[in-house]
């Protein structure tokens, strides 16, 4: 586990497994600081940070701006992302790993890393347009 324990961390868990889809940083502080124990946005941060390293949380990268959620399955996951709803569907991860692997050492490189999201359509808000 990274980081210790915390009450702020396991705020931040609770208010990340109330919320609905992803959310920033800075929506989350907004509710958790109307609780009884405020919580600065800087502590909020390096929860989301810890625990994301922890594996505990989902964050992803849209518009320039990191987003965060409650890890509903364990172990490395990739997302498909409604551009309009917001519907997150987590995918199984090898296909994409052996892909990373390959490509990685096609070049020549090492222990290669990734981030994957993938950015469409859900059917129901295609079917709504």
């Amino acid at each position: 586990m990274t980081g210790r324990r915390t009450w702020q961390r396991d705020a931040v868990r609770a208010a990340l497994g109330e919320s609905e889809g992803f959310v920033s940083a800075q929506a989350l502080h907004a509710g958790l600081r109307s609780g009884e124990r405020p919580i600065g946005l800087a502590t909020v941060y390096r929860a989301l940070a810890d625990l994301a390293a922890d594996g505990q949380i989902d964050q992803l990268q849209q518009g320039g701006e990191s987003l965060y959620r409650a890890c509903s399955s364990g172990g490395h996951h990739h997302h498909l992302i409604c551009r309009s709803c917001g519907r997150t569907i987590e995918i199984g991860a090898e296909p994409v790993e052996q892909w990373a692997r390959g490509v990685a050492a096609e070049h020549g490189f090492a222990q290669p890393e990734h981030v994957v999201d993938i950015f469409g359509t859900c059917p129901e808000c295609a079917a709504a347009r």
